[in-house]
């Protein structure tokens, strides 16, 4: 006789919430953002969820036809701010059907875009770049260094109540210390109460020096944690802030092709990689020139053409490229070539492909994530992304002499 398997519990939607919002902090979103929970109970349980680039109605539709209670998407549905979500609004419409379906809505926008394995990671690597590094990295969050004497039998308590404050997280690991040990020396005075030794006497102790990182944000939490632990009455710290380093997330990606490419096949790639638009890939370059170091933004990107420069990228893959800032762009990497006497063709070249495309390949990730996540916490949720294509462009009638 074989026992059926005990069904794994469903996370509320503020326990999803939470594995979001650690994957996609929303407090790395650009100020003039809106992420976040659109319409949900925290309390509702949540066992599917459907991810998407833009909450229209069909999405909605597909969403609550499969049986989600969570839609996800990218693009928020209010952005720009409103005074009313009446249902005889498309947007208050969206939000009603929603509601009465029990299906919540959350956004992760920008905040995706910077994350590691965010937007600009999956579009990397979806057309094959390796070695990535942030093409405009938000700085890191300030550090500080507690350095702090004590007693050795004492150290390994208070690493895991400094650990537990927030202090010792590195990346991917966790209680992260450095310690050594010594002779530390001190005179209790007369109105002292020491743990160790008698006033007035020279005393000499056996001590451990703990070092460990912690954000600037958790100071005071972390001095309370080494002051109520420490047996001394009076511990011997120092606290130092650490230089900024660049981060390592940021928006958008620098990145090398394993091989060299033409500038026509390298958007062959990108064509296929993407999922198909009517708009397909725009080509601004020598078709035949080699490319190898590529830049990537997803979504709209001709704000960043500096920044680009600076990275030496071959290529820009980016969407919604306008006439006038890609028209600058290349001329100036023109002139700036001949006024070097520099031979070949002038770089950057720009690969503009849809807005919806550039986006489409976190989907896949971020629904792999959240599943992981899910199941590292004892639970399960089901994922799907959406089949819908919502780039809004229906058709292209091409010139007659490129048809």
């Amino acid at each position: 006789m074989t026992t059926a398997p005990v069904p794994l519990p469903a996370l509320d939607l503020a326990a999803v919430v939470d594995l979001l919002d650690r994957r996609y902090p929303p407090s790395s979103a650009e100020s003039w953002d809106a992420v976040g929970t659109v319409c949900g109970d925290p309390d509702q349980p949540v066992r599917r969820v459907l991810l998407a680039v833009d909450p229209t109605l069909d999405v909605v539709e597909e969403a609550i036809a499969w049986g989600a209670d969570l839609l996800v998407t990218h693009h928020p549905l209010l952005l720009r701010p409103v005074h009313s979500v009446a249902a005889t609004g498309f947007k208050g419409a969206v939000v009603h059907r929603l509601v009465r379906a029990g299906c919540a809505l959350h956004v992760a926008h920008t905040n995706a875009d910077a994350a590691r394995d965010g937007v600009a990671d999956a579009l990397a690597e979806a057309v094959g770049l390796v070695d990535l590094e942030p093409l405009t990295p938000v700085p890191a969050e300030d550090l500080d260094k507690v350095v702090v004497f004590v007693p050795t039998p004492d150290a390994e308590r208070l690493v895991d109540a400094l650990a537990e404050a927030g202090a010792g997280a590195l990346g991917e690991y966790s209680r992260c210390a450095w310690t050594t040990t010594g002779t530390g020396t001190f005179v209790p005075g007369e109105a002292a109460q020491p743990a160790v030794g008698r006033a007035g006497q020279v005393e000499r102790v056996d001590e451990t020096r703990v070092e460990m990182v912690a954000p600037r944000r958790l100071r005071s939490r972390v001095l309370a944690a080494l002051r109520s632990t420490h047996p001394y009455e009076e511990p011997a710290f120092d606290v130092l802030e650490l230089a900024a380093l660049p981060g390592s997330t940021g928006i958008g990606r620098v990145g090398t092709l394993p091989g060299d490419l033409t500038l026509a096949a390298f958007g062959e790639r990108v064509a296929t990689a993407l999922p198909a638009t009517e708009q397909g890939v725009r080509l601004a370059g020598d078709l035949e020139a080699v490319v190898r170091r590529v830049a990537v933004v997803g979504g709209s990107g001709d704000s960043l053409f500096d920044a680009v420069r600076a990275s030496g990228a071959d290529a820009y893959l980016t969407a919604d490229l306008r006439h006038h800032p890609a028209s600058e762009l290349r001329e100036r990497a023109v002139f700036e070539s001949r006024r070097r006497g520099a031979a070949g063709p002038s770089r950057p070249f720009l690969v503009d492909v849809a807005h919806f495309a550039s986006e489409w390949p976190w989907l896949a990730r971020a629904a792999a994530l959240l599943e992981a996540d899910a199941a590292a916490a004892g639970t399960t949720v089901e994922t799907r992304v959406s089949t819908l294509r919502t780039d809004p462009w229906t058709a292209r009638v091409a010139s007659p002499d490129h048809r």
